[in-house]
């Protein structure tokens, strides 16, 4: 049998589907598939190495900060215990000295936040809301602080005002609260009540009757609201910008009055989530009300206080009714406000499904799936999230039959890689490849390619020499920039890094620009030499090294160096990792019924390469060879190479006979088709 594999975006599958030839992705699946990521034309390429950026000292947590699309605006906030660093595409800031935070290390990964503009609100249940400023510090960059979040704070309230009446006096007490507004329309708590005791119920007066209300300045305050009392409430009667203000009989708006403090958030009272949608900031999942949610007034982030009645700009509470306890995990703005529950996913919107207003709200439930912590990922028109304890990945979108959410298991084909683990921490890189990266309980890190719109989802293992710890996506000048924390061990200690995904290998590259190196450096100069310095995070280590296009071996790091058996200008050294695919077995029905079962052997194989060097194949990883690959001028690199190579696996017949096929060198490996020919044996 000849058979061709096009199309590996299925990625790497559990071993229990090797039988089930009948699903409709299995060709487009693998049985292995390790420090290779599917691309999203049906070819699979080796992931690219990463660059060292700092020693951190002690394992972190990233967090993105993300201003705009502009790359210069985008920094990598890194938690360590008790402590806050920025980090660009270069490394750690030195002019941004480290922040005290309240944080302790095994808290930081339960952080969420969500960033409006130049502040990331930090949400925490066992620690008070914080949130981090950018600042323009005039003209010497930008200046960072972290500081709790007061709410409610606005200019404080004028005293008592005076009231005075004009005309036929009265037996009727008229009384006026007067609040004052800063520049930004943040309006104050309103005054005690000022009150005139000779005058007339307003509906009594005639002409000639006034009242003057006059009160003391408020430093800041850019004007004043006024309101007068009627049946019993104090109803908005005018704006002054002076601090008098005349009141000619106008009439009382009983439906804006002002407003009153009120903090749900007191007393240790914290909120776990945060989040914002509709202009108003949602806080959630507090120790005294796990399921219930609350949001600020329209625009104003930190302000709860309401009015009395409620008016449509005013604070949100809503408690969501369930049959047990289900705690708010996350909350999304994704064009209705979802909330995932330990029990259960909801769509909060307004009446008619407009915007939600503390008197119009309705809550849906659209799964009943259960969701972790882990904050949701939106990726175009659906919504990921991971399932209750951590072991299940799901999308949420719009179904236009059902008339709300749906969703699939998006892990249903590689549960060996969940199984037993859970997901710390992700982040998903949008450019080049529509990439998610989850890390693993274990630091093991999964890379998920998913573009829902062209069917295109698959897992694969990315292998490194340590354990991952966290990562992050921000955007950057070509592509969207991966950070990682990553334990490493070095002379017999483990050792924090600071490292960033190198960029994908583009088709206009040279070989000597390829970067196939975890933890690794680059290093560019204009006369060449055989010393590489400035490895002293990785003293001891035996490297890859790639010198000016060729792979170099037997390099040790001593005293911060490595010495190359030959000059070289452009030098690329790092940690060794192992790239290998293995397709699933070939089966099929045959005129005497399923290949299920029989012995089977690999002749003649033909892969189908794009700008590739090197590489190897065999019947096993323990038994490889060289893809037969040759400099078209010796001495020199050998050139990246594009067409078909022709190879023998060999092995002996078996039921379990495979293709192997490995990249151990620091170079670049992409495979756009694998053609097998397969030969069919007897029954063992």
């Amino acid at each position: 049998m000849r058979i061709a594999l096009q199309n590996f975006t299925g990625g790497e599958v559990s071993p229990t589907l090797s039988a089930r030839y009948d699903l409709a992705r299995y060709r487009n699946c693998v049985a292995c598939m390790e420090n290779m990521l599917p691309g999203l034309h049906g070819d699979v390429a080796r992931r690219p190495g990463t660059h060292f950026l700092a020693d951190l000292g002690s394992p972190a947590v990233l967090l993105p900060f993300s201003f705009s699309a502009d790359a210069g605006q985008n920094f990598v906030l890194v938690f360590s215990h008790k402590s806050l660093r920025i980090a660009d595409a270069g490394g750690l800031l030195a002019q941004v000295p480290a922040m005290a935070t309240p944080y302790d290390a095994a808290d930081l990964l339960d952080i969420s936040h969500a960033q409006v503009g130049d502040v990331v609100y930090l949400a925490h249940r066992a620690y008070p809301l914080h949130k981090l400023i950018r600042s323009d510090a005039a003209g010497s960059g930008y200046a960072w602080r972290l500081e709790t979040v007061t709410l409610n704070t606005s200019l404080p309230a004028p005293a008592a005002p005076q009231v005075s009446f004009s005309g036929e006096s009265g037996h009727y007490s008229l009384r006026y609260k007067v609040a004052a507004v800063d520049a930004a329309g943040r309006v104050s708590l309103p005054s005690p009540a000022g009150a005139a005791g000779n005058g007339k119920h307003p509906s009594d007066w005639v002409q000639g009757n006034s009242a003057t209300v006059s009160w003391q300045a408020v430093d800041g305050a850019a004007e004043y609201n006024i309101y007068r009392e009627e049946a019993g409430y104090f109803g908005f009667v005018g704006i002054s910008q002076s601090t008098s203000f005349s009141d000619q009989n106008y009439e009382a708006d009983i439906a804006d009055t002002p407003r009153e403090d009120w903090n749900p958030f007191a007393e240790g009272n914290n909120p776990g989530v945060v989040a914002l949608h509709q202009q108003r900031m949602v806080l959630a999942a507090t120790p005294a009300a796990p399921q219930a949610f609350y949001m600020s007034r329209t625009g104003d982030f930190e302000n709860f206080r309401k009015s009395r009645p409620l008016q449509d700009d005013d604070p949100v509470e809503y408690q969501i009714a369930s049959g047990a306890i289900d705690a708010i995990a996350w909350a999304a703005g994704f064009g209705d406000l979802l909330l995932g529950t330990s029990g259960s996913e909801y769509k909060a919107t307004g009446s008619d499904g407009g915007a939600i207003t503390p008197n119009s709200i309705s809550i849906t439930a659209q799964s009943h799936w259960g969701s972790a912590g882990l904050a949701p990922i939106i990726i175009g028109n659906s919504i990921l999230h991971v399932q209750r304890h951590g072991a299940r990945v799901r999308d949420l979108f719009y179904s236009l039959e059902k008339d709300g959410y749906a969703g699939n298991d998006l892990s249903i084909l590689a549960p060996h890689l969940f199984e037993g683990h859970s997901l710390r921490q992700w982040a998903y890189q949008q450019t080049p490849g529509s990439t998610i990266w989850a890390v693993r309980d274990d630091g093991l890190l999964l890379a998920f390619t998913y573009m829902k719109e062209h069917d295109i989802w698959g897992w694969s293992r990315q292998i490194t020499d340590g354990r991952v710890l966290s990562v992050a996506a921000i955007s950057g000048q070509e592509q969207d920039e991966l950070f990682l924390v990553v334990e490493r061990q070095v002379n017999g200690q483990a050792r924090c890094f600071l490292e960033r995904l190198a960029a994908a290998w583009q088709d206009r590259s040279s070989v000597e620009a390829a970067f196939f190196v975890d933890c690794g450096l680059s290093l560019q100069q204009a006369t060449p030499s055989a010393r590489v310095a400035g490895l002293h995070h990785l003293e001891g280590r035996l490297l890859a090294v790639l010198a000016d296009g060729s792979p170099v071996e037997g390099c040790v790091v001593r005293d911060g160096a490595i010495s190359l058996p030959c000059a070289a200008s452009v030098v690329h050294a790092g940690l060794p990792y192992v790239s290998a695919l293995s397709p699933l077995p070939v089966e099929s029905e045959g005129q005497n019924g399923p290949t299920l079962g029989c012995c089977r052997s690999y002749g003649r194989c033909t892969l189908r390469l794009y700008r590739t060097v090197g590489g190897k194949y065999g019947p096993s990883r323990d038994e490889l060879y060289d893809l037969p690959f040759l400099p078209e001028t010796w001495g020199e690199a050998v050139r990246p190479y594009t067409g078909d190579v022709t190879c023998l696996p060999g092995g002996a017949q078996s039921s379990a006979a495979t293709v192997w096929l490995v990249q151990d060198r620091p170079l670049p490996f992409r495979l756009t088709a694998l053609v097998l020919d397969v030969d069919f044996g007897e029954l063992p």
